[in-house]
């Protein structure tokens, strides 16, 4: 055999293991489906709303991880790389008091993080979508993949504009679209098991 056929050999199995997941674990992708698609709606019913909530949800989160580690410079004093220790510190109380204080600035930056995060996650929808290509209802995971690089485009070209509320209409939108895709998928596999 050659490299070839060994690759079409070790990707059937895959795909086997996929499907046999998918009919054995059926309830519990109709459940994340279903839960998808309501944080999708309530993204795009208020978006946002949704936008800031991230962004003051990530200050505080920002703000105790920056006490934590001045904390622990401060009664490590000695330790080496005290001033570095510090500095991320007071670095991130810094960015969390920003955030949770003024989130319209934050969001431009979260924005632009998520942009990134649609990117990454549109070729890992794609990649995966293309290892589940036999299988049925693969092209639902490959339209929601493209749908997210779309967003990252969109994201990229109007960023400074429509950030304060763009990013919850499109991660309401994304969660539909990964939700739909997984209800069917379940149901599908539901059927033929």
């Amino acid at each position: 055999m050659n490299d070839k056929e060994d690759f079409q050999i070790e990707m059937r199995q895959l795909q086997q293991q996929i499907q046999g997941y998918l009919q054995e674990h059926w309830r519990f992708f109709l459940a994340e489906g279903i839960f998808f698609i309501v944080l999708g709606i309530g993204a795009m019913a208020i978006p946002q709303f949704f936008t800031e909530a991230i962004v003051i949800l990530l200050g505080w989160i920002m703000l105790f991880g920056g006490i934590a580690h001045v904390g622990r410079a401060l009664v490590f004093s000695d330790m080496p790389g005290f001033w570095l220790w510090l500095f991320m510190g007071l670095l991130q109380v810094i960015a969390g008091y920003l955030f949770i204080t003024t989130p319209l600035v934050g969001v431009l930056t979260i924005t632009l993080l998520m942009t990134l995060f649609f990117a990454f996650e549109g070729i890992a929808k794609i990649s995966l979508a293309l290892l589940m290509r036999p299988l049925a209802h693969w092209g639902l995971m490959l339209f929601s993949g493209a749908s997210a690089l779309v967003f990252a485009l969109i994201i990229i070209i109007s960023w400074s504009e429509t950030a304060h509320w763009l990013l919850g209409v499109f991660l309401g939108i994304n969660m539909i679209f990964m939700g739909f895709s997984l209800v069917k998928m379940s149901w599908h596999h539901k059927a033929s098991s």
